[in-house]
């Protein structure tokens, strides 16, 4: 007999799972803001997976807005080009501490600490001809002023037939090490595939002898056929632009994860075991906005079923998961959902997950539980006006005697043995668990 909720497996079997300050507070957090998620993560989410926190793009830059970024921003660096944490926003960087102390506070609380970096190397420290750290090469030397961000105007990208280019990255990563980083968010780096980028971070890593996990952005036009290199060289791989609260965004995520998810998680990648994440971007749920670069400050504008379709499409495809909203200040209703056992156990414990249908606005999704007993199914509408849905048993992979439970409710859900009947709202989806013994 298996029981429910399951035990949660080691974060290494399983998508990462955090928060991250973009869809809130854009280029602008600080760490009153960062410590404060980090508290409630502790208090209320870290015994339902969730374990990272995440400060994103800018932090060091000093005078980060809302709505954009600054041309020829005045990055903080220190004397080797490498970007510390802006003081008047991380008061305990303050005198070179960097994110040591707030990544001290951060691993009291039990949990792990990131931060997001651009591609390249600044274009300030490239104008002042900074030395590359251990080397006698500078700046201008390394990098390649042909390769810049369409978005971002910080950094060049680096000549990787220069050895200085690995320099510079081999010593940003021992810097984050150093602070204690468990977890980069490495943007600018798969539109285009930027190969060699890729390759070098996750070299600067393995030197760094720390074991962090690398995430890449921002997936636009990525391919499978990518894949190989992808697990050989990081943990997560966005597979979309940026994704926010319009159900637009979230239904054009029904093909790309169903293009993923057969390749989600472990696999033998070169002769070694690897496992790796095609991640379908942060949740735009709870309070957003608040200082972010789209839009002004809000709550989800996604209707609640369209929140619901959106996790299980999340959960079901085992994409990581990172919330974007400020947790302390999101809605109970939106809290209660990310911390729901019985559904994040789909997460946790599947395997085989794909799209088995596609017809009209109807999609199902299967996946089997590693128990080898217990199935999932997730039925979607994509319909804009409230629908009943027939779906034979079959088409989920289910058999007549099946117990069927609907894991957002945590309610049983009855069949005749042959379908399932079910009245899904507009753009709305029920998760279920399939199986003889339940309990």
């Amino acid at each position: 007999m298996t029981r429910f909720p399951r035990p949660i497996p080691d974060r290494h079997l399983r998508p990462p799972m955090g928060w991250n300050s973009w869809d809130c507070y854009g280029t602008t957090v600080t760490e009153d803001e960062v410590l404060a998620n980090a508290a409630f993560m502790h208090d209320h989410m870290l015994a339902h997976g969730w374990d990272t926190v995440v400060v994103d793009i800018q932090w060091y830059e000093p005078t980060a807005r809302s709505h954009g970024y600054n041309p020829d921003a005045p990055l903080v660096l220190d004397a080797h080009g490498l970007q510390q944490p802006a003081p008047n926003r991380f008061r305990s960087a303050a005198d070179g501490a960097g994110f040591g102390p707030l990544a001290d506070r951060v691993h009291q609380l039990g949990l792990r600490f990131g931060l997001h970096i651009m591609r390249g190397i600044p274009r300030r420290a490239f104008a002042a001809r900074l030395p590359v750290a251990g080397t006698s090469w500078t700046a201008d030397e390394i990098a390649d002023t042909d390769s810049v961000c369409p978005w971002n105007s910080d950094n060049y990208g680096l000549n990787h037939d220069h050895p200085g280019a690995q320099a510079y990255y081999d010593a940003q990563v021992a810097q984050f090490a150093r602070w204690g980083v468990d977890f980069i968010k490495a943007d600018d780096m798969l539109f285009p595939y930027h190969e060699r980028e890729i390759a070098a971070y996750a070299r600067a890593i393995a030197r760094s002898g720390r074991p962090i996990e690398l995430s890449l952005s921002p997936g636009t036009d990525v391919s499978v056929a990518h894949l190989d290199h992808l697990r050989q060289n990081s943990t997560m791989w966005r597979v979309c632009d940026d994704l926010w609260d319009r159900w637009e965004d979230v239904e054009a995520q029904f093909a790309r994860m169903a293009r993923w998810a057969p390749w989600q998680g472990a696999a033998s990648t070169g002769g070694s075991a690897a496992v790796g994440w095609a991640d379908a971007d942060m949740l735009p749920l709870g309070r957003i906005g608040i200082r972010a670069e789209r839009g002004d400050d809000r709550l989800c504008s996604l209707t609640r079923p369209e929140q619901i379709s959106l996790l299980t499409l999340w959960l079901i495809s085992r994409s990581p998961l990172m919330m974007g909203g400020d947790l302390p200040t999101s809605p109970p209703e939106t809290i209660e959902l990310l911390t729901n056992d019985e559904a994040l156990a789909v997460l946790w414990h599947s395997t085989d997950n794909r799209e088995v249908l596609r017809e009209k606005d109807l999609i199902l999704w299967t996946a089997q539980d590693t128990d080898g007993r217990t199935r999932y199914a997730a039925v979607f509408s994509l319909a804009g006006t409230p629908r009943r849905v027939t779906v034979p048993l079959g088409s989920l992979g289910a058999r007549p005697d099946d117990h069927v439970r609907e894991l957002w409710t945590r309610t049983d859900t009855p069949h005749d043995g042959r379908s399932l009947v079910t009245d899904l709202p507009a753009h709305g989806a029920v998760l279920l668990r399939l199986g003889q013994d339940m309990r």
